[in-house]
């Protein structure tokens, strides 16, 4: 090598970065954990059908309390519904029956229609003049003999006044307005059997809120019943499981899915009850209906509620459930045997 050579200085190397290993296998923990976990519930789920179908009499007797507890609010509501639906267009027809003093003549009594016909808070205003009530009254009443036998006309001209606001308070406004006008005898509001009918159901509809909640406890200490029962007829198992190391969640998962199988089936069934119940009362229903001259006949339980209802069944069957299991499990501890 030549002397003024300019020596060449060796690379260093790069760095290498040292692999972690340990994220790796901590998403790998994790995936296995969450298989596990997907796996234990769906075993625990067919596990605590398999169970209930091993004991027929025992499941059909508590799928059957629990069927009849949830049938009995909802057919009620169900019944209540179909009396709000019936009902619904009844307030549309409320009128005021204003009857005139018998000293106002007939062009005052159209003048006086065909001013309130222009109020804001009047939709329609019909004049029934004295002649025309007579023929009317004539006509329904079969009493014509009687009628030509009196000397004179006794009954009153009215106008039906048809509020455009049928509110409770706004029809009491209208009709202390009219009373008041100096023409006017008497304004009778022929609504007001409705309204009361309304509060009726309104009631009654609160009635039945408060019998669901008494029900849907009743079904809630029917699971926790059950759930106990089961607890205590595989003790054994229990014990045998947290011994070998078998957590709290892992012994609780296949009562959970129990009563809420006990649940769901008790709503299921509870619709088949409503459904029939309404086949058997319908053909009456229809029957007085048509005696009324309407064709209104029962509404069912809906798509809707008899997705609703199961559903709401098997979240009290789960609810049950947790609570038998929080109360009743800690008392099987193997350190105690």
């Amino acid at each position: 090598m030549a002397r003024n050579a300019t020596p060449i200085k060796p690379r260093k190397p790069a760095p290498v970065t040292p692999k972690r290993p340990g994220a790796r296998i901590s998403r790998s923990v994790w995936r296995d954990r969450l298989t596990a976990w997907r796996l234990h519930h769906r075993d625990s789920a067919r596990d605590a059908l398999q169970r209930m179908r091993n004991t027929p009499a025992a499941t059909a007797m508590t799928v059957l309390v629990i069927a009849i507890a949830l049938a009995l609010p909802a057919g009620i509501t169900v019944l209540l519904e179909n009396a709000q639906a019936a009902t619904r267009d009844w307030d549309g027809n409320a009128h005021l029956s204003v009857f005139l003093k018998a000293d106002v003549s007939d062009a005052d009594q159209r003048a006086l229609a065909q001013r309130w016909q222009g109020r804001d808070d009047v939709e329609r205003a019909r004049l029934v003049t004295r002649d025309d009530a007579l023929a009317e009254f004539r006509e329904l009443s079969g009493f014509g003999e009687v009628l030509d036998a009196l000397p004179d006309n006794p009954l009153p001209a009215l106008i039906m006044v048809y509020p455009s606001d049928t509110r409770p308070d706004a029809l009491a406004a209208l009709q202390s307005t009219l009373s008041a006008l100096p023409e006017v005898d008497i304004a009778q509001l022929d609504v007001l059997w409705v309204q009361r009918l309304h509060a009726m159901i309104e009631l009654a509809g609160r009635i039945v809120g408060a019998l669901t909640l008494a029900l849907a406890l009743a079904v809630v200490l029917v699971v926790v019943n059950t759930i106990r029962l089961a607890i205590e007829s595989r003790r054994d198992e229990i014990v045998v499981i947290k011994l070998v190391g078998g957590t709290d969640g892992f012994v609780r998962r296949p009562f959970l899915y129990t009563g809420f199988w006990y649940g769901l089936a008790g709503g299921l069934v509870a619709v088949l009850l409503v459904q029939i119940a309404l086949l058997w009362v319908g053909s009456p229903m229809d029957e007085l209906t048509s005696l009324y001259e309407s064709e209104y006949s029962l509404i069912g339980i809906g798509f809707s509620n008899a997705l609703i209802l199961p559903l709401f069944a098997g979240l009290l069957g789960l609810m049950g459930a947790w609570l038998a299991v929080s109360r009743h499990l800690n008392d099987v501890d193997p350190q105690l045997l």
